[in-house]
């Protein structure tokens, strides 16, 4: 993996995240994702999935309040399955952004947003070991 250019991307991303969640929420797995994003700054609305809700109901509050959102579940099995069945389920109804999706699960070495900031953090240092 090329760190350099990896955490480049993910740090732009972040500040894309930033500032998009100004006006659309994320919606994360749950309360260790918002603690995640909140470390990275990110501060705008985060919504998590409502365990005890059964996914059609959740996306049906989701689109009775929102024209667009950030979908951000984890990047695991569960999480892409996850993560389809939102997109499927708000189709026509909500705009989804699955980008920040993709370009994590593309360029970290966890498979999770909770793991983000430490994984960020051993990647800086890891450069910063390199450089010498």
């Amino acid at each position: 993996m090329d760190y350099e250019a990896s955490l480049k991307k993910i740090e732009n991303a972040i500040e894309k995240l930033k500032e998009l969640n100004r006006r659309m929420p994320i919606i994360v797995e749950g309360p260790k994702d918002v603690e995640a994003l909140h470390s990275m700054g990110i501060k705008g609305e985060i919504i998590t999935i409502y365990k005890g809700m059964e996914i059609a109901n959740f996306c049906d509050f989701i689109a009775a309040r929102y024209k667009e959102i950030i979908i951000l579940t984890d990047w695991d099995s569960q999480g892409w399955r996850l993560c389809k069945k939102l997109v499927r389920n708000l189709k026509g109804r909500t705009k989804c952004n699955t980008d920040f999706h993709k370009l994590f699960a593309e360029n970290t070495i966890v498979k999770d947003i909770e793991g983000m900031p430490s994984s960020i953090e051993k990647m800086k240092e890891k450069l910063a070991n390199s450089k010498f």
